[in-house]
């Protein structure tokens, strides 16, 4: 396919989702339904060498980039991958996809600590209070995820809600709690609601949640935003620059917000980048805002990057690693992305 036209029908597979999945989708998502139990995946990479196509650069901005993984899973729910977060650092994750799958897995290194493989995954369906698979696309629509010990906090979109759920890898259950996530849900779009669930850092105990959308804009134009907890509850706003969408986030220890934004169109296909909300303008009644960090397009290896999380290094070093959702499409590619973030 010449690269114009790949470009168009991968920006419409986006637009779409899940409708341009590919073959046999809708029968594994059936059969699926007979059980909730973790279904072992094996997943198959390549290597991602260079960010950018056809270059040796490492620097990208203050990003300096690792290495990377393109991802084929054995099963054809595999894909789809919203949010992530590590368990341990940059080793065991548990993740959401937007069709109502969690999924765990091992990011495996080589000598010199690059990604090279992933091992133990598993993929387990949602399930209802009676412990039934939910497959039902606007109940388990799950966007953003926050882990916390064996807390998992989990926004969805179309049915909007904010649900926690304990940390179980072999039986994950229905939630134990729903949240208030304080904006007003006609405010909320219905493909356009909570792609981001992140703790401020706190000097002890458990830092207040925070829910970000994606693209549900208040009277001038710009993101949707709530601290849930805490003596500064309440909503905010993140400014919406150049017609990107948030697709995640994650705070870090200074306190400013990193998030993952996304944009496409027929002309131009697929970008990303990474920006970083200053910590004092998160606040209550506030409008966030911060500079952009870097900035991608399909001259580099990206897809339809959706899922982020932050983890320090044993040596110190602050690391960023990105997934990317291929809305089950025979176009689209399944990433793991990973950078050193050079603090200034």
């Amino acid at each position: 396919m010449r690269e114009a036209a790949r470009r168009s029908f991968l920006a419409v597979c986006l637009l779409a989702g899940a409708a341009c999945a590919g073959p046999g989708f809708a029968e594994a998502s059936q059969a699926a339904q007979a059980s909730a139990a973790p279904v072992p995946v094996t997943i198959t990479t390549r290597p991602i060498t260079a960010f950018r196509i056809g270059r040796d650069d490492r620097m990208f901005g203050p990003l300096e980039f690792v290495g990377g993984l393109e991802m084929n899973g054995s099963s054809r729910d595999f894909g789809a991958n919203s949010a992530f977060r590590f368990l341990t650092p940059g080793a065991d994750f548990v993740g959401v996809d937007d069709t109502g799958f969690w999924f765990f897995g091992r990011i495996e290194r080589d000598g010199d600590g690059r990604p090279s493989g992933v091992s133990d995954f598993t993929l387990q369906q949602m399930v209802d209070r009676a412990g039934n698979p939910v497959s039902r696309k606007w109940e388990v629509d799950a966007e953003g995820l926050d882990v916390d010990g064996d807390l998992a906090t989990v926004g969805f979109e179309r049915n909007h809600r904010v649900a926690q759920f304990r940390i179980d890898r072999q039986n994950m259950r229905a939630p134990f709690r729903m949240l208030d996530f304080l904006i007003p849900k006609k405010e909320l779009r219905q493909n356009r609601g909570f792609e981001t669930v992140t703790r401020m850092p706190v000097k002890s105990g458990r830092g207040p949640l925070v829910v970000v959308s994606e693209k549900s804009l208040d009277p001038d134009g710009n993101m949707f935003t709530a601290i849930l907890e805490g003596p500064g509850k309440g909503i905010f706003t993140v400014r919406r620059r150049d017609n990107y969408d948030i697709t995640d986030g994650k705070f870090l220890r200074n306190g400013d917000l990193l998030l993952l934004e996304r944009k496409f169109s027929l002309a131009e296909g697929i970008r990303m980048r990474l920006r970083r909300l200053t910590a004092d303008s998160i606040a209550k009644g506030s409008v966030a805002d911060g500079p952009v960090l870097m900035e991608a397009d399909m001259r580099y290896q990206i897809d339809n990057m959706e899922a982020m999380d932050v983890w320090t290094r044993a040596d110190g070093a602050t690391m960023v690693s990105l997934m990317s959702d291929d809305n089950h499409s025979i176009l689209q590619r399944n990433l793991y992305l990973e950078f050193i973030l050079h603090e200034d």
